[in-house]
C-alpha cells in the first residue's frame, strides 16, 4: 500500500468515530425493551399481590369465623350432688360403663330439676338435651364433685344459640339478651369440640371422631404407599431391562398420577369392599384406596430424586467393592431419600384433603363414637366438613370453619414433618 492511501484510511477512520452510534431508533427499541421489562415485572408483582391478598382474604375468613366455632352458648347451673342423691366413686365414675350407671341414677332429670328450680322452666326447656354428659364428663374428670355443690356450664338449644347471636326468632333473642344481662347466658371457648365426636346439634358436635379416623386412615396410607413407591422406583430405575413393557408400565404409572381421584374410589369400590365387605367406612378401606391414589406420586417422584444422585457415587462404590444392591441401598437411596419424602409429602397432602373416593366407599356415615382401630366404622375431615357444609342450621357454618381451621393445623403438622426429615437426611455434594 502507497503512502498516500494512508491519510485516506485515517480519514475514513475518524469519519467513522464521528458518526452516531444511539440513533433514534435504536433509542426507540431500547425504550421499549425497558418499558416490556417494566412492565412484565409490574405483572408479576400484581399476580403474586393478587395471590397473596385471596389467600388472605380466605385465611382471615376462615378465622372469623373458625373461632365462633370454637365456642358455644351455655347456660349456668348449679348442682347439689348430696340433695341430688347422685352417688359414685372414681372407680365407678371412670369406668367403661359409668354413663350409662349416671343415667340410670337420674343424673338427666337431675339436671333438668335444677336447671328449672335456677333458670325456670320456659328457660330450662332450653338447656340441650345432651348437656347431662358434660357433668357426667365432669363427675369422672373430678370424683369428688360428687360430695359438694358445683356449678357448671350446659350447653344450649341451637335456637337459644341463635338467638344469643341476634338471628332466629324474636322471642328467642329477648330471652337470650335477658339472660345474657343476667349473666346465665354466655359464649364460651368450647374446648370440647377437640374431643366429642358428630351429632345432630351443633352445640354438641365436635371433630375428634373424624379426626382420629384421618390418622388412622392417613397411617394405613403411608404404610402402604410409601415402601411400595420407593421400592418400584428403584426397580424402575436402577434394575428393570430397558424395553417396551418397560415403557409401558412407565406411561402407565404416569397416566394414574393424571387420573380423577373418583376413579380410585371406584377401584376400592369394586376390589376392597368385594374382598372385605365387613370393613366398609373403615380407615383400613379407606387407606387403601387412597394408597393406590398416592402411589403413582411417589413412584415418579421417586424416580426423579434416584435420577438426580451424580453417576460419581455408583462408579465410586462400585470400585471399592461394593456389589450392585449394596451401592444401590447403601448409597443411591440414602441421597435419593430426601426427593422421595418432597414426593410423599405431595401425595399425603393431596390424600388428606380427598373426599370423592371415599364417598363411594361409605366413609361419609353419621359416626358418634371415635373409632376404635383401623377397622372400625369412621369418617376423614374433609369428608366432615363437607357433611356439615350441607347443613341448615347456622351453627354448622361456624363449626365448619373451625374444622377447615382444624384441617390446616393438621395438615401442616403432617408436611412440617415430612419436611424436618427431608431435611434432616438430606445431603449436599
Amino acid at each position: 500500500m502507497s503512502s498516500s492511501a494512508l491519510p485516506a484510511v485515517g480519514a475514513a477512520a475518524s469519519a467513522g468515530a464521528d458518526r452516531p452510534t444511539r440513533t433514534p431508533d435504536f433509542e426507540a427499541r431500547l425504550a421499549r425493551r425497558y418499558r416490556a421489562e417494566r412492565n412484565f415485572r409490574l405483572l408479576g408483582f400484581g399476580a403474586v399481590a393478587f395471590s397473596l391478598a385471596v389467600l388472605v382474604f380466605l385465611l382471615g375468613n376462615m378465622l372469623i369465623n373458625g373461632i365462633a366455632g370454637f365456642q358455644r352458648a351455655e347456660l349456668t347451673v348449679t348442682i347439689d350432688f348430696p340433695e341430688s342423691g347422685v352417688t359414685g366413686d372414681a372407680v365407678s365414675f371412670n369406668a367403661p360403663s359409668a354413663t350409662q350407671t349416671l343415667e340410670m341414677q337420674g343424673l338427666p332429670d337431675v339436671v333438668k330439676f335444677y336447671a328449672e328450680q335456677q333458670l325456670g322452666a320456659d328457660t330450662a326447656a332450653q338447656v340441650s338435651g345432651e348437656g347431662w354428659r358434660d357433668v357426667a364428663a365432669a363427675l369422672a374428670a373430678d370424683p369428688t364433685l360428687v360430695t359438694r355443690a358445683a356449678t357448671f356450664e350446659l350447653p344450649t338449644t341451637s335456637a337459644l344459640a341463635a338467638g344469643l347471636q341476634g338471628e332466629g326468632a324474636p322471642e328467642m333473642q329477648a330471652l337470650a339478651k335477658r339472660l345474657a344481662s343476667e349473666g346465665k347466658l354466655a359464649r364460651n371457648w368450647d374446648w370440647g369440640f377437640l374431643s366429642r365426636s358428630d351429632a345432630t346439634s351443633p352445640q354438641a358436635v365436635g371433630i375428634w371422631g373424624a379426626l382420629k379416623g384421618s390418622m388412622l386412615t392417613m397411617l394405613v396410607t403411608l404404610a402402604l404407599a410409601f415402601p411400595v413407591g420407593v421400592l418400584s422406583a428403584l426397580y424402575l430405575e436402577e434394575y428393570a431391562p430397558r424395553n417396551r413393557w418397560t415403557d409401558l408400565i412407565e406411561v402407565s404409572i404416569s397416566n394414574l398420577a393424571a387420573v380423577p381421584s373418583i376413579i380410585f374410589g371406584l377401584l376400592g369400590l369394586a376390589i376392597f369392599l368385594a374382598i372385605f365387605p365387613n370393613l366398609r367406612s373403615a380407615p383400613l378401606i379407606g387407606g387403601m384406596t387412597l394408597a393406590l391414589m398416592t402411589m403413582p406420586v411417589i413412584v415418579i417422584s421417586g424416580r426423579n430424586a434416584i435420577k438426580a444422585v451424580p453417576p460419581s457415587i455408583r462408579d465410586g462404590a462400585l470400585a471399592i467393592g461394593a456389589s450392585p444392591v449394596q451401592v444401590v441401598f447403601h448409597h443411591v437411596l440414602p441421597l435419593a431419600l430426601p426427593g422421595m419424602l418432597t414426593g410423599t409429602i405431595i401425595g399425603m397432602a393431596r390424600a388428606l384433603g380427598e373426599t370423592a373416593p371415599l364417598l363411594l366407599i361409605g366413609m361419609r356415615a353419621f359416626v358418634a363414637t371415635p373409632p376404635d382401630g383401623f377397622t372400625s366404622p369412621a369418617t376423614v375431615l374433609p369428608m366432615q366438613i363437607f357433611l356439615w357444609s350441607d347443613e341448615i342450621d347456622r351453627g354448622f357454618v361456624e363449626r365448619t370453619s373451625a374444622a377447615i381451621i382444624v384441617l390446616l393445623v393438621f395438615l401442616l403438622a403432617m408436611n412440617g414433618l415430612a419436611i424436618y426429615l427431608r431435611n434432616k437426611f438430606e445431603k449436599r455434594w
